[in-house]
């Protein structure tokens, strides 16, 4: 995959509502297999789609396009020697501030810049119900740029939402049980119920009834929005709305799989599936690798050593030794 096809593919990511790390070469100096304008894609799982360079480039890329999905903060990647930088006149003696400079050793003179930005995925909301504050509700998510649906009670079921949603039940006394019931079958990231704590503690008394489990239960909020006091419909709008941005801000609601429970402001859980990789170190480079058969494995003493390049690992099996020793005073 190369060239357009990542920005292809790229869209198609945005268009699910995923999140991913966009990363482009932006400068290289030969040898580097990494081209200017290469491009790839890495997924929050640590998926790399594209090109942007070798066995030394791509771990490290991985592993800070991981950290930039997580931030949502763009970075600036110089990967090489610090003596290949501080002998090139576009970058003078010193890494210029905003940059992060990652040192690789691998066998090889070249060296790349590459920027890496994140791309979060567009919130979607779901509003269900047809009263005023449901439309108002809609609205303003809408001008703030959000995937927003506005749907009937009747109309409502879980496959209107999953796990990245955030929804809010407004049909108010007009089959409210209904639709938390459906809405709790999705898992949603962030779910309330627009009425008072007495209607609230009657609908999941009901949904208890049948059989529904409390932990389910507990991720229900209600009443929903921040307290701004006695308010008109289109206040609750505004306070609903506003819960839901503070809640994005804090990272709250920062990933799927993730679920604010009520009366909370943090996530609790998390995905198994963005647990971060198993990594180790190249004794010989001291490059950063995945720890899995990829990275050409050897075990010594007991001990399992990874490796960027079959290169490295033949300087190990030479003299083991000198490179145990200078990992251990590392």
């Amino acid at each position: 995959m190369e060239g357009w096809t990542v920005l292809e593919q790229a869209a198609e990511l945005t268009r699910s509502g995923q999140a991913f790390a966009l990363a482009t070469v932006v400068w290289r100096q030969g040898p580097s297999s990494g081209q200017q304008g290469s491009r790839a894609i890495i997924t929050a799982s640590g998926e790399l789609h594209g090109w942007i360079g070798g066995a030394c480039a791509e771990p490290v890329v991985i592993r800070e396009a991981r950290q930039v999905i997580t931030e949502g903060v763009s970075r600036l990647l110089l990967l090489g020697t610090p003596e290949q930088f501080a002998s090139t006149a576009q970058f003078g003696a010193a890494v210029p501030d905003g940059m992060t400079f990652v040192p690789i050793s691998c066998q090889s003179e070249g060296a790349l810049q590459i920027y890496i930005e994140p791309v979060l995925p567009t919130p979607h909301l779901a509003v269900v119900g047809r009263s005023p504050m449901a439309h108002t509700l809609a609205d303003l998510a809408t001008a703030l740029g959000w995937r927003t649906a506005l749907i009937d009670g009747p109309d409502f079921s879980a496959a209107d939402v999953d796990e990245r949603s955030m929804v809010v039940i407004a049909t108010q006394g007009h089959g409210d049980e209904e639709a938390v019931e459906q809405a709790i079958a999705a898992r949603p990231v962030y779910l309330g119920l627009v009425g008072s704590s007495k209607r609230g503690a009657s609908v999941l008394g009901y949904l208890a009834d049948r059989g529904v489990p409390k932990d389910q239960l507990d991720r229900v909020r209600v009443p929903v929005g921040l307290d701004l006091g006695r308010t008109s419909h289109k206040e609750i709008a505004v306070a609903i709305l506003a819960e839901l941005v503070q809640l994005r801000a804090s990272g709250a609601l920062g990933g799927a799989g993730s679920t604010v429970k009520a009366g909370s402001t943090v996530a609790a859980g998390s995905t198994g599936g963005s647990a971060e990789p198993a990594e180790a170190v190249d004794p010989v480079c001291g490059m950063t690798v995945a720890a899995d058969p990829s990275s050409y494995p050897l075990e010594h003493e007991g001990v399992t050593y990874y490796f960027c390049r079959a290169g490295c690992r033949r300087e190990f099996e030479k003299d083991p030794a000198a490179y145990v020793k200078k990992e251990t005073r590392c």
